[in-house]
Order: structure tokens, then C-alpha cells, then sequence
């Protein structure tokens, strides 16, 4: 056996017969597809109530200001339960926490069908929220247990690519599901949605514990020299950044809360296309619930392509920063144009289908900079702190457009608010968060 190590872009495996490529290729086909279909699934759940309220709100008597709040309920609720659900898998570990995430949030889903009342939805939301804190900061946290940084913009991107794909197939889901299943079992075509779209995430939660294996040096499907491997690349990055610090020093780290803002002002942007962009293509004249599902995944396509390029061109100049702000500004600049595409059904997809792709984009590769500058203790709670900053948009955002809309008929106002948001974070990310700490994500 040689004892030369073997690079793999920043990573160094020492003493191993697996070349560093076929070690995280395997670690990947084992994860990755699960975790990709777990965040497809809890995108659809999240989704799914944009369009139900297309019909929904005529049987609860649902305004869009109560829609609003109905979204920003579940925001709330995420927030305030996202970093103890994130301390708490430190504890239990990864597996039976996110096992028991898409459980929960699953059956929660399927009990919306039942509500009856505006605030039983709300109420219905704000549970969901607690079901799901922890999921997406969960998620970030456990790839760190596996990938070393040189990896993970493209890890990440990948997994974050579900939550584009959820866009692209909830519409034209949604919209065959309602189509077609009203009256299904006695139910209304918002309840079938419910019901259907709740039931994988139960369903893929109990395979996830068989599936799921918490850390390398557990992991039965790997030889002992693949975890070693592994588990040495892991632990040289942990020791270049230092062990003498405390969880509770990400509480008193400043990057971390300016991080949360950039964080909060892409989600503004991100949450509001995919919450109101349904009521967005309704407005400009399409009224088929079929029709409207599958004229809304367009953005998402356009997303796609968008996220795995920026990714790309990321890993490839080592750089994150002015990718991230880029993007926010393009996005920004689509949100501001949106006000003159009025009436214009392809003119308006066109600049929806961009500011989208800038925007996803960008949510998808910020997650490349917070383990870049957070040493491996902070990180537990500091990736929770600045998702849970993020969420906050949801709370703010999505019932001040419910509130604009209410008031004023119309979403173009909010659009206009929303750019300038986006612009304050990518100013904020490029002045407050200088180059040289995030150099440990290219080395």
C-alpha cells in the first residue's frame, strides 16, 4: 500500500487504497438521492398551499391578508424552534432527528385538509413550522460531517436543486390533483392535495432511519479505510480552524447575525415567487387550475439551470461573494421590472423565470459561505442562528406582500419592496463580509 497522500482539491487522503473520487462518490450515491428527495418533498409541502388557496379561499373565507399570515405563521414557527432542534441533534444525532422531522410535518400536512376557518390554517402553519425547524440547517450541518469544503459548493448546490425541482413538478402536480380529484373520498380538491402531497414525506421518513447513518465511522457500507479517509479530511479541516472555543461563541460572533441578514433578504425575494407566483399568473389572466400549475414550474426550470451554472463558476474561480451578490442584484432588478410587464403573460414569466433562477441561485451557494468562516464548534448553532434570521423573511415578507395586496389589488408595490431588500443584502454581504475570511472554502 502507498503511503502517499492523495489530493482531491483541497482534501488529503492518507494511507488508503480508495482514491479520494471514488470515496466521496460512494458517500454521495449513498446520501445525497435521499436527501435530494426529502427536500423535493418538504419543497411540495411548502409550496402546495399556494395553490389551495386558489380554491380554498373561497370555502374559509380566506383573504390574502390571512393568507399572508397563514405563511408567515409557519416562518414563525421555524424560527423559534430551529436552533434548540438543531442543538438537539448534536445529542440524538442526524438520523433520528430528520427521521423524525418528515414524519411529523408529513402528518401535519395531510391534517390541513381538515381545517375549517382561517385561523385553523394559520394555527395548521404555525405547527407545521415547528414540525420542520431543523430540517434545512440539519441538513447543512450533517453534510459537514462528510464533505470537506473544497466539495461543497457543488454538494450543496445539488441538494438545493430539490428545492427548484419541488417548484417545477408542485404546479403541474397540484394542478392535475385538483383538476381531476375533486370529490375524491367526499373531499375537496384542496383537501386531496393535502392528503396527497403529505403522505411521501411519512413514507420516506420511516425508510430514512434504516437509511441514514449519523457519521462516517458508523457507516456500515463503507470499508474501514473509506472511513478513515473520510474521517482524516474531517478532522484536518476541524483542526486547521482551532478546538478552544465554546458553542455558545457563535452567539457572540457578529458574522454570524450579518449573515442571517443577507440570508433573510435573499429569502424575501425567493419565498415571495414561490408563494405568489400562482396568484401572480391567475392576475394576468389564466384561470385553469391545470393550466396555471403548469405554466408556474416554467421559473423553475429556468432555476435549474441557473443554480447549477452559478455553482459551477463558483467552485471553479474559488469564489463565493460577488457570485452570491450578482445574483441578488439580478434577481433584485427582475423584482423592480416586474411593474412594467404588467398584463404581458410572457413578458412577465420571462422576468419572473429569471428573477427566480438569480434568486435560488443565490440561496443555493450563500450556504457555501457560513462553514467557510464558522469553525466546526460555532457552526452547530451558528448555521441554525443565520436559518433562523433567514425564515424571519417569512414572517415579514409574506405578510407584508399579503398586507400590499389586500390593500392595494395589486402585488407590484411588494415586488418593488422586495428589490430593494434584495439590493440592501447584497451591499451588506459585500461590505460586512470581507474576502479573506472566506478563503478556507477554496484551500
Amino acid at each position: 500500500m502507498s503511503s502517499t497522500p492523495q489530493q482531491y482539491g483541497s482534501t488529503v487522503l492518507h494511507d488508503s487504497p480508495a482514491t479520494a473520487a471514488s470515496v466521496y462518490r460512494k458517500a454521495v450515491w449513498r446520501l445525497m438521492p435521499f436527501l435530494f428527495l426529502a427536500l423535493l418533498i418538504n419543497g411540495i409541502d411548502r409550496i402546495n398551499i399556494s395553490f389551495a388557496k386558489l380554491r380554498m379561499a373561497e370555502d374559509i373565507a380566506l383573504s390574502d391578508a390571512a393568507y399572508g399570515l397563514g405563511v408567515g405563521a409557519f416562518y414563525l414557527a421555524y424560527l423559534l424552534f430551529e436552533v434548540p432542534s438543531n442543538l438537539y441533534m448534536q445529542r440524538v444525532g442526524a438520523r433520528a432527528t430528520l427521521t423524525r422531522i418528515m414524519v411529523l410535518w408529513g402528518l401535519i400536512t395531510m391534517a390541513t385538509a381538515l381545517v375549517t376557518t382561517p385561523g385553523q390554517l394559520i394555527a395548521a402553519r404555525f405547527l407545521l413550522g415547528i414540525a420542520e425547524a431543523g430540517f434545512f440547517p440539519g441538513v447543512i450541518l450533517y453534510l459537514t460531517y462528510w464533505f470537506p469544503s473544497a466539495l461543497r459548493g457543488r454538494i450543496t448546490a445539488s441538494f438545493m436543486m430539490a428545492a427548484v425541482v419541488a417548484g417545477m413538478i408542485c404546479g403541474p402536480l397540484s394542478g392535475t390533483i385538483m383538476a381531476h380529484l375533486d370529490g375524491w373520498i367526499g373531499l375537496q380538491d384542496w383537501q386531496a392535495l393535502f392528503i396527497l402531497t403529505g403522505a411521501p414525506a411519512v413514507v420516506l421518513g420511516v425508510f430514512g432511519w434504516f437509511w441514514l447513518t449519523d457519521r462516517p465511522d458508523q457507516a456500515g457500507w463503507l470499508s474501514d479505510a473509506e472511513k478513515q479517509a473520510i474521517t482524516t479530511d474531517i478532522a484536518a479541516e476541524q483542526k486547521s480552524h482551532g478546538t478552544s472555543e465554546r458553542l455558545v461563541d457563535a452567539f457572540r460572533d457578529p458574522r454570524v447575525y450579518i449573515a442571517g441578514l443577507v440570508y433573510f433578504s435573499i429569502y424575501c425575494g425567493t419565498n415571495t415567487v414561490i408563494y405568489w407566483l400562482p396568484t401572480l399568473i391567475r392576475g394576468l389572466g389564466l384561470d385553469d387550475i391545470k393550466l396555471i400549475g403548469l405554466v408556474s414550474a416554467l421559473p423553475f426550470t429556468a432555476a435549474l439551470a441557473g443554480m447549477y451554472l452559478l455553482g459551477l463558476s463558483s467552485d471553479k474561480r474559488h469564489e463565493r461573494r460577488w457570485h452570491v451578490a450578482g445574483a441578488m442584484l439580478v434577481s433584485a432588478a427582475c423584482f423592480a421590472l416586474l411593474g412594467f410587464t404588467q398584463g404581458q403573460l410572457v413578458a412577465s414569466l420571462v422576468v419572473i423565470g429569471i428573477a427566480a433562477s438569480a434568486g435560488l441561485s443565490a440561496l443555493s451557494l450563500f450556504w457555501t459561505i457560513p462553514p467557510a468562516f464558522l469553525t466546526p464548534t460555532r457552526a452547530v448553532a451558528g448555521i441554525a442562528i443565520i436559518s433562523s434570521i433567514g425564515n424571519f423573511a417569512g414572517v415579514v415578507s409574506q405578510g407584508a406582500v399579503g398586507a400590499i395586496k389586500s390593500a392595494t389589488g395589486s402585488l407590484y408595490l411588494a415586488f418593488d419592496m422586495i428589490a430593494m431588500v434584495l439590493v440592501a443584502g447584497a451591499l451588506l454581504l459585500l461590505i460586512a463580509i470581507p474576502a479573506r475570511i472566506l478563503r478556507s472554502a477554496s484551500h
